[in-house]
């Protein structure tokens, strides 16, 4: 959270706070607190397609980060 909180105040077009987002739902996600990861990465893929539509690699990562939380979730069928 705390690298977060650092970011959250800038632009969401700005490449750290968008970075620190993805962080936080990856850690969160990893650390089996699905339920908190969900919006944030949802959010990050969000920021990610308006942004930064252009880095297909970034947004693939994103979306597979978000399936697997989902799965986690038991929520297979939007996994998919």
């Amino acid at each position: 959270w705390a690298c977060w909180k650092t970011y959250v105040g800038r632009p969401g077009s700005d490449e750290n706070r968008c970075s620190a987002m993805g962080v936080l739902g990856a850690a969160l996600n990893s650390n089996r607190r699905h339920e908190e990861a969900l919006p944030v990465l949802e959010a990050y893929l969000a920021l990610l397609r308006h942004y930064c539509s252009r880095s297909e690699d970034a947004i693939l990562v994103a979306q597979s980060n978000l399936a697997s939380c989902l799965g986690d979730l038991g929520r297979h069928d939007e996994a998919l």
